[in-house]
């Protein structure tokens, strides 16, 4: 199942190991999800979980950003027609659109506007579970 990952889910999977947001990661490191990014989330992804106020050493980001570059999918991505309330949410809803992922999982739904998502399913990680449980189920 190829989804985008804001980078706030990656944050909050790592900070604390329950809930939702943890659980997503796990999917991520058993290759149960397909993470699709491009080299602009990816710089994200490293910038943010490098920063000095989060407990991540340097290896288990990129033992993380590693698995995520090897396992998942490499997409370029065209700029949005419209801008976002966010513009540095614009890069997850581009790569959504252009592999149309089934998701974009978000702890910030309001940055992306029904109106702006084209056809992009973007649900929480609380959603997403939701989600992904039924059509395992049903599988």
């Amino acid at each position: 199942m190829k989804i985008v990952l804001d980078t706030n889910v990656l944050v909050s999977g790592l900070l604390s190991p329950f809930g939702p947001p943890a659980e997503i990661v796990r999917l991520v490191t058993i290759e149960a999800v397909q993470v699709c990014y491009d080299l602009r989330i990816l710089v994200e992804y490293r910038q943010v979980l490098l920063r000095p106020i989060f407990p991540f050493s340097p290896e288990q980001v990129e033992t993380l950003l590693n698995h995520i570059e090897t396992t998942g999918l490499l997409v370029g991505a065209h700029p949005l027609p419209e801008h976002l309330p966010d513009p540095d949410d614009e890069v997850f809803l581009a790569v959504s659109l252009a592999v149309q992922a089934r998701y974009l999982v978000t702890g910030n739904l309001k940055h992306f506007p029904a109106k702006s998502r084209q056809g992009i399913r973007v649900v929480s990680p609380r959603n997403f579970l939701e989600l992904y449980r039924k059509k395992k189920n049903s599988d």
